[in-house]
Formats: structure tokens, sequence, C-alpha cells
């Protein structure tokens, strides 16, 4: 069997914001933490991403909103990774720690589903990694011209050519 791994992308404090939340954060909790508990059940690594932005900016390094949030804190086993772009993989340690762990399949969750989501599940393809994407475990703010909801509905159909999209309720581990 191929060997799997769960990554909960920039899932922090700072895209929680009362009155500039995350689109549908609670049920974006949710499913993650279904998720958490479905890969920690089989000894699944889970790799947590985090965003990291200069002294300053709203997820500067060690502030609260830096912080991964509560409702879905890392395990003592749970990998952390740091990253400074949209890109999961550049200039971080998470190939090289997947690799450790002999994963090919790594199943994305998180935020924001139109920067970090999207990056990385693009990189992990041309990486050569098996790719899920959790249909209903990313999310985003809406803007101008799209809301959330479209934004991560065009998400959803345009990862497919990168990725295997579907609910949270059909990932199987």
């Amino acid at each position: 069997m191929t060997q799997q791994a769960l990554l909960v992308i920039d899932v922090q404090n700072g895209m929680f914001q009362e009155g500039n939340a995350v689109y549908n954060g609670d049920q974006l909790l949710h499913h993650v933490n279904e998720l958490l508990a479905k890969a920690r059940s089989k000894n699944i690594p889970v790799i947590y991403v985090q965003h990291q932005e200069a002294a300053g900016e709203p997820l500067e390094y060690g502030t609260r909103d830096w912080e991964i949030h509560p409702d879905i804190a890392p395990a003592p086993d749970d990998i952390i990774i740091h990253k400074k772009t949209p890109d999961s993989f550049l200039h971080t340690p998470l190939d090289e720690e997947l690799k450790k762990l002999g994963i090919e399949h790594v199943i994305l969750t998180g935020i924001q589903s139109d920067l970090c989501v999207d990056t990385t599940c693009r990189r992990a393809f041309s990486m050569g990694y098996k790719v899920t994407l959790a249909s209903d475990a990313h999310s985003t703010w809406g803007h101008e011209d799209m809301t959330a909801a479209q934004i991560i509905r065009h998400h959803n159909e345009v990862l497919r050519w990168f990725a295997r999209v579907c609910p949270s309720e059909e990932i199987v581990f």
C-alpha cells in the first residue's frame, strides 16, 4: 500500500479574525479534525505547514496569529514545517521529511484555496507525489470578482488535473 501523509496547510489563528475570518471556518475546522482523527487512528503521519511573515505582518513568527489554530492542535509526533511562500516545498524541508517517511501520497487540507493549497497541490504533483485534495477541507476569502464559495468550487474543478478531489468522508487512510 502507498504510504500517505496528511498535510494541514496554514490553519492558523490569524485566518479566523473576527470580521475577516476565512469562509466557513467552523466547517473547515470540523473537516480537518475528522481527517486528523482518521489519520491518527491509522498511524498516518500528520504534517502541519505554518506560514510566517516578516515582523509587523499579520502572521509574524511567534505571535498568537501565527500559531496553529487550537481546535486542530498538533500532537507530539506531528511534524511542523515553516514556510514563507505559497509553495509548501520551496525553501522548506517538506520534501525531505516526506522522503524520510517513505511518503508517496499526500492528502491536502487548509488555507488558502487559491494560493497555498493550489500551489502546494500543483508542486506535489510535479514532484511525483500522488495527491488527494479534500474538497470540503480547504478555504479562502472572496474578493470583488468572486465569492469564496466560487473560488473553492473553481479550484476543486481545476485541481482535478493534479489531484483526486473528493469530500473528506470519502478519504480512506
